[in-house]
């Protein structure tokens, strides 16, 4: 069985996830701490719950999404995974970090990469790994068919989509995203996004008023 615990860190209010199974092995997804009261947090959780860390991965390498990556990836050992296509993203975080408040940022690098098909595998877990760009080059999603959950970054929110409007953004490919990748897949699938609340692809389906917007023929 799935625990999904969820955390929202730094001023972005950015969804952290850390996800596990009967087994305690686990997976933290988009670590935005922080603040040390953040990763105090976020360490207390894993602590109480006596989970073992398998893998950091970032849905994304957006400032919000990886402030707390050198944290986990030094305190918990755990192997860092992003797309390759994110790299270039998540080497520019250094150059800009300062201008946003965030002076104390520190830079860790990937440990491998992941791919569109690719299966993530900790405890009795599976997911499979979708290539979803438009909101950043590189994004990748992460699908549990068996739970029907799905790990959506910030592709798809409670009736709304990721901004375009930043390095590598672009509204023809994330709308093609949405509609190819996370409308194939079933009704009743749970969108865990990297902010505000959840949702269900069946309800974005019906009422999100971007997602019926007709791509370029």
């Amino acid at each position: 069985m799935l625990k999904i615990q969820t955390f929202i860190f730094n001023p972005f209010s950015e969804n952290t996830y850390v996800v596990f199974d009967e087994t305690k092995e686990a997976v933290i997804i988009d670590p935005g701490c922080y603040e040390k009261v953040e990763k105090a947090e976020l360490d207390q959780f894993i602590a109480e719950e006596q989970l073992t860390i398998k893998y950091l991965l970032n849905t994304h390498c957006h400032i919000d999404h990886v402030l707390g990556n050198y944290h986990v990836k030094e305190k918990y050992k755990a192997p860092f995974y992003i797309h390759l296509a994110e790299e270039p993203v998540l080497h520019a975080v250094k150059s800009y970090a300062a201008n946003y408040g965030f002076a104390h940022y520190q830079e860790v690098l990937n440990d491998h990469f992941l791919a569109e098909g690719d299966l993530v595998t900790f405890g009795h877990t599976n997911w499979k790994v979708l290539f979803v760009p438009g909101h950043s080059p590189g994004h990748i999603a992460f699908y549990d068919a068996k739970e029907k959950v799905l790990f959506g970054g910030d592709v798809l929110f409670e009736g709304s989509v990721g901004r375009t409007d930043l390095p590598g953004g672009n509204m023809t490919t994330l709308i093609a995203s949405i509609q190819q990748k996370f409308f194939a897949l079933p009704d009743e699938t749970v969108v865990y996004s990297g902010h505000g609340n959840t949702t269900t692809i069946g309800v974005e389906k019906v009422y999100n008023p971007f997602c019926g917007l007709k791509l370029p023929s």
